[in-house]
This record gives structure tokens, sequence and C-alpha cells, in this order.
């Protein structure tokens, strides 16, 4: 089924030093924009992370020290990156609990101002898993019938997310072919920051979701425990979760 899209949506894929959305940095993008049109624009680019690729994650996704060596840092490339998605829908395969988190960090590495959190994202994974319950071999196999002879490397798993998509919209007739029912659908828990430490409750309030303040109020607990607020700001927390909380206290500030 053709996507109908009101914007153009971008498919994408990252090759990483490892898991951790704080510490790893991206070694190879992989993207497919989609436009409402129909036309399809494709690129991949290996990226120097400025720091050793652990042997584990070469094991992965084949990636070397080596072939990352002249490659741009992503600093270099994130005002254009940056372009291409601006006004884009985003989509993945676990995008939400990873690649999304991960390349906002590196945004903000990089200097470069981009509000991610305007974007609509569309994790394929999620709804895979809310219907099948496999992973994305699997689910290229079980929706699309072909095998996914270059799993792991950032191209070949962006295209099977897209074909993957289309695939679920014409089996599943309760999934609505628009992005934003998708979005919605896909998307993991009502987070305020990507990595989920601060959520929203249903009065749209931000609460903390991890340690002795889980599910207290941030502005409570910032008037309650001034120094919590320098705690995290020095701490190895995702620098999105601080750009959020930042922006919580200084909303807080202008209350008084």
């Amino acid at each position: 089924m053709k996507l109908n899209l009101k914007n153009p949506i971008v498919f994408f894929d990252l090759e990483t030093t490892g898991i951790n959305i704080v510490s790893d940095r991206i070694v190879e993008i992989s993207y497919l924009k989609v436009m409402p049109n129909g036309d399809e624009e494709s690129k991949t680019r290996r990226i120097n992370p400025e720091m050793p690729i652990p042997p584990q994650a070469t094991e992965v996704h084949g990636i070397t020290d080596e072939d990352v060596k002249d490659a741009p840092t992503f600093k270099s490339i994130a005002k254009s990156l940056a372009t291409q998605i601006e006004g884009c829908d985003l989509a993945g395969y676990n995008s939400n609990r990873f690649d999304i988190p991960l390349l906002a960090e590196e945004f903000l590495r990089a200097d470069v101002d981009i509000d991610m959190m305007k974007h609509k994202f569309v994790d394929v994974q999620t709804i895979f898993h809310k219907k099948e319950q496999r992973t994305l071999t699997a689910a290229y196999k079980f929706y699309c019938d072909l095998e996914l002879t270059d799993a792991h490397t950032a191209e070949a798993d962006t295209k099977a997310t897209y074909e993957i998509l289309k695939a679920q919209l014409d089996r599943y007739s309760d999934l609505q072919n628009d992005i934003a029912f998708l979005s919605e659908y896909s998307a993991f828990g009502n987070n305020a920051d990507f990595a989920g430490r601060i959520v929203y409750n249903d009065k749209h309030q931000e609460i903390i979701n991890f340690g002795k303040y889980k599910g207290r109020l941030v502005e409570d607990v910032f008037r309650e425990d001034p120094g919590y607020y320098g705690w995290v700001m020095q701490g190895d927390f995702p620098l999105h979760t601080k750009k959020v909380l930042t922006a919580i206290k200084l909303r807080s500030a202008f209350k008084k």
C-alpha cells in the first residue's frame, strides 16, 4: 500500500559504537526520504565517531575504525542533515527507544538546535510487536516474504523498514494510512524527553520517571530539593533530558 503522506517521511537507521545513548556515537546513517507524491531519495553516510569502535559493535555491523578514519564527523554534517529532515516525519525500527534518542543527542553535541519533538515518529517495530511479536528479519519475511540478507547494514535495514510499514497497512485493516495515527499507535509511553526519564501525566504536567522522586512533579521536586537540578546536570544523563529539565526550571522561575 502506498503511504498516505501529508509531509515527507524519512525512514532511517543508525549503526553505532554501542547501545548507550549518552556515551555511544553514530558510525553510519542511512535514510530513505519518501515524498507525498511517492518520489524517493536515499543516502548512506559513514561517520567518524571520534572514538574507537568496540570489537563487539564491529561484529554486529561490520564497520571498523579503518572504515571510518577518513569519514566526516557528525558535527561536520549535522547542519546539512538537519536541513534534510526539517519538516519531515521520521520512521524507523526500534527508533523510538534508540535511534531517535541517539540522533537527538548527536545534534545537541554538535550544537545544532533542531526541535526533534515537533516531528511525528512512526516505530515500525512497535507496530510489529503489537501485532506479531517478532524481530526485523522475521518481520521482513513475515510481511514481505523476503530474506533480509544484509541485516545490520543501515541501508538494508532502512529499506526493509519502509517495505514492512507498507505491508503492515495492507495486512491490518484497523491501521489507518495516516502518519499522525501511526505515530500515536507506535508511540512508546508519553515521554517529555526521548529517554523517558521525564513523562507527562494526564494533565500534561512533567513527572520524574526514575529514582527516588519517581512519580513526582518536576516543578515540585525543584522547589523542595534545589540541589536536584544541579545533580542531574552534572550526572551521566542524556543531553536531551537535561535540556527538557532546564526548560522546566526556566519556566518555573518565570512563574515566580
